[in-house]
């Protein structure tokens, strides 16, 4: 339920956080029944309320790489020697969003709104920050496969190579995606109950096909090619590898562009600092500063209540989410190789598992691969689509006085015209390379924002109030994810300009 604006400031303190951005103003941390609006947090408050962020996330993860990336490279080249990377990403990419939520619950500020903190300031990384998100996701890539498995549900036969059809259906979901926001009262609680849906509806519709069509022995396999430390696979490049671990879960270094949510939402000082609503809300503040809380013994308890709300959300829906979002498609890839005798290629991959099952089970498979496919892939869409226009929105309204003064306070105003402008840009750009092709990039570019934002993580996270600040094996396991991805992507640049310095 929406809340009444009200930073209520406990005093007229301030605490500085970093260089070249306003100084955090001071107020108590709500309780979460004050922004829940509940008398107590119970399990069905829980669901009901209180979780929900990660399922923005969540409804990205299960797409680009649990229905792309991950089929086609288990359907290349197996489980063992793949399956380890996926895990290793999730995990990383798990632990990383709780650090970049913990500067949103402390602070109330968008991650992108937080890098304008760190030296030398906001003028050098917020629009750095903005360009590599653009950058990042507009390939549309993750449209284009969508717009793919919609013309096989119209058609009922996979598109021709090149067809212009599946391009005017992505456009069409873009608009869509505009549309939801539109009718929206608050954005990101739209966004939550549009995944609930699909994400609930893909989870069990692939359980009731895998249970149906996929051999014990071929579960077993894809379990165990997670647990199994073995070398990458003959003939897979460091490249494809790279593509699977940034989109295994989620985007790995950049995955901070999704957790504003929890702002939005209203966890910890999200509350004082307010949320995009859609055209339908009444509420149109939001703060260019954030807000952050006192040391003392009654805000350090209300914080472990955020905290584990958050690591509840995290890790219990969310990572536990992505684990079966990956299993799930890829057993179901594995067997449509098996049974078909043919192996994925870039351009076949949205809509080879349907094909496989229509030859082996019968047309009503084949429309209902496609419907969950169509529904994986719109999640990811709304999800990228409104997180790109979001970040830009965050970043534009924070640091520009002269704009906030236009919009009048309101930030729709800049919001949606965007929203417009890069549904535009979107469609002509979609039209330059196979889905797949573009998803990849785009994996391997989110792997570049491991080599940065971790380090300024490190930066903005140990100077919050002493209650919030991570522990010191949480710096360690933040320098793992720079390892970890930023290897992916510096074999991606060497390949993209010459030889990769690895091969398998």
């Amino acid at each position: 339920m929406d809340q009444a604006f009200d930073v209520r400031p406990s005093s007229d303190d301030t605490r500085p956080l970093g260089v070249s951005r306003p100084p955090l103003a001071v107020a108590d941390l709500p309780d979460p029944e004050e922004v829940f609006g509940v008398r107590r947090i119970g399990p069905r408050e829980l669901f009901q309320y209180a979780l929900g962020p990660s399922l923005i996330a969540l409804g990205i993860s299960i797409g680009s790489g649990e229905w792309l990336l991950g089929p086609q490279a288990v359907g290349q080249y197996g489980f063992v020697g793949v399956g380890w990377v996926i895990l290793i990403s999730a995990v990383l990419q798990t632990f990383y969003n709780v650090e970049c939520s913990r500067y949103v619950l402390a602070t109330g500020e968008a991650p992108v709104v937080g890098w304008g903190r760190v030296p030398p300031g906001f003028k050098l990384w917020v629009p750095v920050s903005v360009f590599v998100i653009i950058f990042a996701f507009i390939a549309g890539g993750w449209a284009a496969a969508a717009g793919q498995g919609v013309y096989a549900l119209v058609h009922g036969a996979i598109p021709p190579s090149g067809a212009e059809e599946p391009r005017l259906w992505a456009i069409g979901l873009l608009v869509l995606v505009f549309l939801i926001t539109v009718a929206a009262k608050r954005i990101s609680r739209a966004l939550e109950l549009a995944n609930w849906i699909m994400v609930g509806s893909v989870l069990v519709g692939l359980v009731l096909i895998d249970l149906f069509v996929v051999p014990f022995e071929l579960w077993w396999e894809g379990i165990r090619g997670f647990f199994t430390p073995a070398a990458p696979p003959a003939g897979i490049t460091a490249t494809q590898l790279g593509g699977l671990a940034g989109f295994t879960a989620l985007a790995s270094g950049l995955n901070w562009y999704v957790m504003g949510h929890y702002r939005d939402k209203g966890y910890g000082m999200g509350f004082r600092t307010g949320y995009i609503s859609g055209l339908r809300g009444d509420r149109k503040e939001l703060l260019a500063s954030g807000v952050t809380f006192p040391d003392d013994a009654a805000n350090t308890a209300r914080w472990k209540r955020w905290y584990r709300l958050l690591l509840t959300d995290m890790w219990g829906i969310f990572f536990v989410g992505a684990m079966l979002g990956m299993l799930l498609p890829t057993i179901l890839m594995a067997h449509a190789v098996e049974i078909s005798g043919n192996r994925p290629t870039a351009a076949s991959v949205p809509t080879f598992v349907a094909s496989a099952l229509d030859a082996e089970y019968g047309r009503w498979m084949f429309y209902l691969a496609l419907v969950l496919g169509v529904l994986v892939l719109f999640s990811t869409q709304l999800g990228i689509f409104e997180g790109m226009v979001r970040v830009v929105t965050d970043a534009a309204h924070a640091t520009s006085p002269r704009l906030r003064r236009l919009l009048e306070g309101d930030p729709r105003r800049f919001y949606y015209p965007f929203m417009l402008l890069l549904l535009v840009v979107i469609g002509v750009v979609l039209h330059l390379a196979v889905p797949v092709n573009l998803v990849q990039w785009s994996a391997n570019m989110s792997n570049f924002g491991a080599l940065i934002y971790p380090f300024m993580l490190m930066y903005l996270n140990a100077r919050l109030p002493k209650a919030a600040r991570p522990r010191p094996w949480h710096y360690v396991l933040l320098g793992i994810n720079v390892v970890f991805f930023g290897f992916f992507f510096i074999n991606f640049i060497a390949d993209f300009f010459g030889d990769p310095l690895v091969v398998f």
